[in-house]
């Protein structure tokens, strides 16, 4: 898929941002500080750069300046201040998206998913065929042998987060936040109901079910 630079001083943040990145098909390298990740982006072949704010040596934001006067690849900002100056400040020196500490696993691989999108690294996830079943995820329908098939937004909204994440446990609070966020609350346990529907509707067996855990899309 892409080659990702994470840069977070914080060892195991950044082992647990690059264990959930690699199994979307992502080359992820590791930096822990300023110095080491202009090292790395000099070496160039970089996709996106995943840049934490406060680095030893060299500040993420001084990161970005230097980047910036070479090189307009995507940068997504992370830091645990959620200040507004300092978010004014990352976009005055030309931040593609920001995020602030702590954040979920999911809403970041959705955001570079969505900046390689933008940056035409990746293609927008549109049509994709399952055994005799087409699911056009832009117009949100579905259709098989016997003609259109009944499915419902949300249905289609989960399949399409299962299928970007490939490979990748999401658990039923992951998709909860993702696709409801905190309107609308709904029981963890309905997240089962909609798993169910969509087996069912379009016979589906790449939705795996980890037990305990959550659920993955296995192809």
């Amino acid at each position: 898929m892409a080659r990702l630079l994470i840069v977070e001083d914080d060892k195991r943040t950044n082992e647990c941002i690059c264990e959930y990145l690699r199994p979307a098909g992502h080359e992820v390298i590791p930096a822990y500080d300023g110095t080491e990740a202009m090292d790395i982006f000099r070496q160039g072949n970089l996709d996106l750069i995943v840049l934490d704010i406060m680095l030893p040596h060299i500040t993420g934001l001084s990161v970005l300046h230097e980047i910036r006067k070479t090189s307009s690849i995507p940068v997504l900002m992370l830091t645990a201040m959620e200040d507004e100056g300092t978010q004014v400040v990352s976009f005055d020196e030309q931040a593609d998206d920001y995020m602030t500490k702590p954040f979920s696993m999911v809403l970041l691989g959705k955001r570079i998913t969505a900046l390689l999108r933008r940056s035409g690294q990746t293609k927008p996830l549109e049509v994709m065929t399952f055994g005799e079943i087409t699911v056009n995820f832009s117009g949100y329908t579905a259709s098989g042998p016997e003609g259109k098939i009944d499915i419902t937004p949300k249905e289609m909204d989960l399949l399409r987060l299962l299928v970007e994440h490939k490979g990748l446990v999401l658990t039923r609070f992951q998709i909860l936040d993702d696709l409801w966020g905190d309107e609308n609350p709904i029981i963890d346990r309905t997240i089962d109901t909609y798993i169910k529907n969509l087996r069912k509707k379009l016979h589906l067996d790449c939705i795996v079910t980890v037990k305990g855990v959550g659920y993955k899309y296995e192809v």
